[in-house]
């Protein structure tokens, strides 16, 4: 069997043979995506129309997502820019968390045709910038919230966010443009760190520490006036659904919608998984290893995962490289972290629990021997990682069983 597998903006046909499952986030019916937002905004839950919000703001803060998420910004502002482009103080800022600032082309890709009319107005979160933050106060579990002043300054707040299943936040969306988006590197170190429990995974809410961290955030934040605006996206990465009005629950309302999206039900794991992250979620290994975390969940122990992921910029989060290479083996990687933790640290660890029952592949374009120091074995085309997946698997005497999951990082594979 012939299958896609995107690598980039490319995508490349790989043989594979059967039994094979393909999954792909569910097929869902859309409607037309601007009837779809005009109607969420008509219809905001919990909140007075994004007209009067704006009106009754001397100041307004646009807080957005970076290019590591495929929100769909620009199509938002299209129904946005008449209000915001007559109002007399709007500020954009830059949702980076821990990440860099964007450059020229990724600005373009958040913000289309609307960037050069806002340019001066873009203001870029740098959470390593002490000066830009106000601290809060502390949460239930300790984390010291410093948020970026001109959330507090500004005091009203919209918020464009896309929801889809995280990998430890449970979701993405909602609160989490706060708590990491504009926080401080030691607040997101801090929450970050709660990452390392088991009850922080997809799809969880309740009893995840990690997202009742992020909760506690909003709690500090009670006297900042907040609009927001949740976007669900297809597979394809168009409009499925909308939702606007007060933060919490219009993040509530997208996770249906979400669920619908992206709980794919899975007939039976596999011994082979290919996890691909797609384009733009394959900037670098940092952010592809989302689909790493999420393809496992398809995969037999003992079972060979393939990531395939362009890496475009490279490693990212230097600290994630810094302690996978710090150990020879997965069991060597989780000891150190009873020692120390870094920002970064988390995904190290989820990645080192999974070599702990599997092999993990890469198909990149990074440098072997820095694939080599994740603890992946580094190869330079997908046919051939599979080609040898399948001889491995069946040498053990086992019938090679293969799961391709083309948007590993947005598919939550269920089974059934």
């Amino acid at each position: 069997m012939q299958v896609n597998i995107p690598y980039g903006k490319e995508e490349i046909k790989v043989e594979i043979p059967q039994p094979y499952e393909i999954l792909t986030p569910n097929k869902v019916k859309i409607e037309d995506e601007n009837k779809i937002i005009e109607k969420a905004l008509k219809n905001p839950i919990g909140k007075e129309p994004f007209e009067q919000f704006a009106s009754q703001a001397e100041q307004l803060l646009v807080i957005i997502n970076d290019a590591t998420r495929p929100t769909p910004t620009k199509k938002v502002l299209k129904f946005l820019y008449p209000v915001l482009s007559s109002h007399s103080n709007v500020k954009f800022l830059i949702a980076t968390g821990a990440h860099r600032a964007p450059t020229d082309e990724e600005y373009r890709f958040i913000f289309g045709e609307f960037y050069d009319a806002f340019k001066e107005q873009i203001y870029v979160h740098d959470a390593r910038k002490k000066e830009d933050m106000e601290y809060l106060g502390k949460s239930k579990s300790g984390t010291e919230m410093y948020i970026n002043k001109m959330v507090s300054e500004i005091g009203n707040v919209l918020v464009i966010g896309s929801v889809e299943p995280h990998y430890f936040a449970g979701y993405t969306g909602g609160r989490k443009s706060f708590l990491p988006g504009v926080a401080s590197y030691k607040t997101i170190e801090m929450n970050h760190k709660l990452a390392l429990s088991d009850e922080a995974r997809s799809l969880a809410l309740e009893g995840n520490p990690v997202h009742e961290d992020m909760i506690d955030a909003m709690n500090v934040l009670k006297d900042v006036n907040v609009f927001s605006i949740q976007t669900v996206l297809t597979g394809e990465h168009n409009i499925y659904a909308v939702t606007a009005g007060d933060l919490l629950k219009s993040f509530d309302a997208a996770i249906d919608y979400a669920n619908e999206v992206f709980c794919v039900p899975l007939k039976k794991k596999g011994n082979i998984v290919i996890t691909a992250a797609p384009y733009p979620m394959d900037i670098d290994l940092y952010q592809s290893q989302k689909a790493l975390d999420n393809g496992k969940l398809a995969l037999e122990s003992d079972g060979i995962i393939i990531l395939v992921s362009k890496c475009r910029m490279g490693v990212g989060e230097e600290a994630f490289l810094d302690l996978l290479s710090k150990a020879d083996t997965p069991q060597g990687v989780l000891k150190l972290l009873d020692q120390e933790y870094k920002l970064g640290y988390h995904k190290a660890a989820k990645m080192a629990q999974i070599g702990n029952w599997a092999q993990m592949w890469a198909v990149t374009d990074l440098d072997d021997k820095i694939v080599k120091k994740t603890l992946m074995k580094p190869y330079d085309s997908i046919q051939s990682a599979v080609d040898d997946a399948v001889k491995i698997i069946k040498e053990k005497g086992k019938q090679p069983r293969v799961v391709v999951m083309p948007s590993g990082s947005l598919t939550i594979p269920l089974v059934q």
